[in-house]
């Protein structure tokens, strides 16, 4: 007999995780240490559990607008590079402890230099800190493979300064660049100059697409920014008749297995759908889509990559058949190495999986 798809179980199953991003991740007892050390006085609660479920209230409010706004807070403390050390550290700590064994987490690097950081101090900040991470979790028994992607924010004109850092210290733990935030009115191709660069060094690219906006952004991030994965990219959906028939943008993504990094829980709260049950993301899979499965932002949530599963397992009746089948779709799209993957997906997912199908 199969052991049960519960949540137990789940943490235990290896996952891999494709969009997480570091400032919406943070430990609510961490946001509290890092306010009174560089003396962030905005914060709304001084209790842990009260500021995690104020986190989880802001976002669950229908509004993306809303959402974003309670990123002030996090970032706001994440403004002296010893902060963002020990937010990464922390991140890949409780990723590892969550049974993620591969994960690329995201954060846009412009965002923690208020302060005075340079930049480069920032992305500095997080490689150490996913290095240390990393290395106390293997020590732990729960190895993790950590790997960084800078955002640009969309609505700034920094993108230029960001695909030169993802090359500069893409041998060092940066996988790839994103771009984030408000998708209408900032099409992925807005600044060509920052994807030529990207183009000319051969970085990947992940983009912010499909969210909140409609399908014309999921054009712009593959035509524009030649995007090899999509964030979100649920609005695909909105390509797909009620039949099942394909419109043309849609049969393109399915035929050509651009992965889309879903965050259902994310999805709900910022009102792209009403509730989990109306999400497309079984929908998607059962089409054949290259669905994976994703956090988003764990503070704000209020999720894990195995609450994640749990709640779309229950929703959906998915089996092992589709965990795995999600978890090695992400593998196949994560931005590492042939070897680095063929070990993960032979010694790690695949000996895992087997065992949780016999019991």
């Amino acid at each position: 007999m199969p052991a049960p798809l519960n949540a137990e179980n789940l943490v235990r199953a290896p996952k891999v995780l494709l969009h997480d991003h570091l400032d919406g991740g943070l430990r609510p007892q961490t946001v509290l240490e890092l306010a009174d050390l560089t003396g962030y006085t905005e914060l709304p609660e001084s209790d842990p559990e009260r500021l995690g479920r104020w986190f989880r209230e802001a976002a669950d409010s229908g509004s993306l607008v809303r959402y974003l706004e309670t990123f002030a807070h996090t970032v706001g403390v994440m403004q002296r590079p010893d902060a963002v050390q020990r937010v990464a550290r922390e991140c890949a700590l409780d990723l590892a402890a969550d049974g993620v064994v591969y994960a690329e987490v995201r954060m846009a690097p412009e965002l923690l230099t208020a302060g005075g950081t340079p930049i480069e101090e920032a992305v500095e900040a997080i490689l150490d800190g996913f290095r240390a991470g990393s290395a106390e979790a293997a020590a732990a028994g729960t190895p993790i493979v950590m790997g960084s992607l800078l955002c640009a924010m969309r609505q700034n004109d920094r993108w230029e300064e960001v695909a030169g850092l993802v090359v500069r210290y893409r041998d060092t733990g940066v996988v790839g660049f994103d771009l984030a935030g408000p998708e209408d009115g900032f099409p992925a191709d807005r600044i060509p100059a920052a994807i030529a660069i990207l183009d000319r060094a051969g970085a990947h690219r992940t983009i912010h697409a499909g969210e909140a906006f409609n399908i014309a952004s999921i054009k712009s991030a593959l035509d524009g920014a030649r995007a090899e994965r999509l964030g979100h990219g649920v609005r695909i959906i909105d390509d797909v008749a009620a039949d099942g028939t394909l419109g043309p943008l849609a049969q393109r993504v399915r035929d050509e297995q651009v992965p889309l990094e879903v965050a259902p829980t994310s999805n709900v709260q910022t009102g792209a759908f009403p509730s989990l049950a109306e999400h497309p993301v079984d929908r998607l899979h059962r089409l054949g889509f290259a669905v994976t499965m994703n956090t988003d932002n764990r503070l704000m949530s209020g999720v894990s990559a195995s609450s994640e599963f749990t709640d779309v397992a229950r929703t959906f009746d998915w089996t092992w058949d589709d965990v795995q089948t999600v978890t090695e779709r992400a593998l196949a799209a994560a931005f590492t190495s042939d070897t680095e993957r063929k070990r993960l997906r032979d010694e790690v997912l695949r000996p895992a999986y087997a065992q949780l199908r016999e019991g």
